[in-house]
Order: C-alpha cells, then structure tokens, then sequence
C-alpha cells in the first residue's frame, strides 16, 4: 500500500524547496499544524500526514505487531521518505512523534538534516533517579481508564494535556480530535506510547536536533526537556513561554519563531 494512501500524506509549498515534515502527537493528526505550516510554505516543501488510525489514514492498514512498538510508526517515516524522494529532511515531532522521528533518524541519518523535538519524552515513567513525571501505577491506572472508557477519558484528560485553562477552546479542540481517533488503535497506540522506554536511543542519535520545552507541560515536565537535551549531544535547548503540551495550537507564532531561529 502507497504511504500516500495509507497515512494521508499531503505534499504542499516550495516544490524545490528543503522538505519539512511535520508529525503529529497521540490522539491529533495533520489538522494539528494548521497554525505553523503557513509560516514555512514559501520556503520549504511541507509533508504532512496522519499516523495509521489518526485523521484521514486508512485504518485497514494497521496491524497489531508492526505497531506494538514505536520502531513500527518510525518506519511508516522512513517509508514516506522513500515514496516522495525526501531528503534533507527537517523533522518536526510533537509529542511521541518526537521519539519516533528520533528512531527513524538512528536508522537513516542520511535522510535528515535536523530534528525539532516539540513536547519530547523518552520515557514517561519514573525509574530511580530518572523523573518521568508519572509513577507506574499513574500510568497504568491511566491506561485501564482509557481501555475501559475512551471517551469519556477523552473528555477528562485532553483539556489537562492541553493547559491553558483560561482558554477552554483549545482543550475542546483536543477533546475533538482524541474522540475522532479510531478508539481501539488510539487504546493500542496509548499503551506503546506511555509504556515506552527510548532512554538508551538517545545516544546513538547524530542528526542535530532542538528541544521546545514548554511550561507547565504536565506530559513532560522540563526536566524532561532538560535529561533529552543532556543525553542528545549537540542539541539545542528552548524553554518556551507557551505553558501546556499543545505549542503547535496555543502558542504557534512562538513555535514558528523558535524553529524559524534554529534553521
């Protein structure tokens, strides 16, 4: 099956311009960059697309042992590269997509001159003197809540995922797009994503990559931020005034200005 077909994948901007490829986090889709993409168009070649079971992906395509780890959704990456002749590429990750980037680029750095880590997180779990934000038991009551009531964990947990209290919209907005998610992939693609443990990848990165952290990101907290940039060599560290996990939706002039810096 064609990646075009089967996550989405929409080609806009500078035909001849460097390509960036942007990748949404868990619960979103492409519609989640809508705000920064405009920003880039004139200049870059902009790949957007929808991991399988998100947006307008083809959920035929999704199986249960190529996605049980994130190396499956890296080499869905590295596959739309290779069907669209990418190269030289900028990877924009938001959340998990953030690691995933960071494990297509381990396998192929050839393909990609720099990562924009937005939101990362190598492991979400806290683990002796590493601080992941979440005990065990969180994420495990987490994950049963959401096994057991999708929606309605949707509803409860999208709008603290998102922050800006004072701004409900946006929390609504996320709200909308986990409940648009196919619910049995979005359980699945929740258990990989909050049980993964990509600590010891970090060090065989060589692509160079900038970190947004943001304030208050109760997803991954800036110490987070701060462990991903100690253990990638070369990175670059940005501590954002946007608070919460979504930057690409509340705060996207200062997301484009600080990628626009970087590049």
């Amino acid at each position: 099956m064609k990646t075009t077909q089967r996550n989405a994948v929409t080609v806009t901007g500078r035909a001849n311009g460097r390509p960036m490829v942007f990748a949404h986090g868990f619960g979103c889709d492409q519609n989640m960059w809508r705000y920064v993409t405009p920003a880039f168009q004139d200049t870059h070649r902009i790949v957007l697309f929808d991991h399988v079971g998100a947006g307008h992906s083809d959920l035929t395509a999704y199986d249960d042992e190529r996605y049980s780890t994130l190396d499956g959704y890296a080499s869905d990456v590295l596959q739309i590269l290779h069907e669209h002749e990418l190269h030289d590429v900028v990877f924009v990750g938001h959340s998990v997509s953030a690691m995933i980037g960071v494990l297509a680029a381990i396998r192929e750095p050839e393909r990609f001159a720099k990562l924009v880590l937005v939101g990362p997180s190598p492991c979400y779990i806290d683990d002796g003197d590493y601080v992941g934000g979440f005990g065990k038991s969180d994420i495990e009551e987490m994950l049963e809540s959401l096994d057991s009531n999708y929606l309605g964990w949707s509803s409860a947990i999208a709008p603290v995922i998102m922050g800006n209290a004072d701004r409900p919209e946006l929390g609504a907005e996320l709200t909308n797009s986990f409940c648009a998610t196919d619910p049995e992939i979005a359980k699945k693609f929740a258990h990989v994503t909050f049980m993964s443990d990509n600590r010891a990848d970090l060090a065989s990165l060589r692509t160079p990559a900038l970190i947004l952290q943001c304030t208050d990101d109760v997803i991954a907290p800036g110490v987070v931020g701060a462990y991903v940039h100690e253990h990638l060599a070369g990175s670059t560290l940005v501590v954002m005034n946007a608070t919460g996990h979504c930057p690409n939706l509340s705060a996207p002039a200062e997301t484009v200005a600080a990628i626009r810096a970087y590049l």
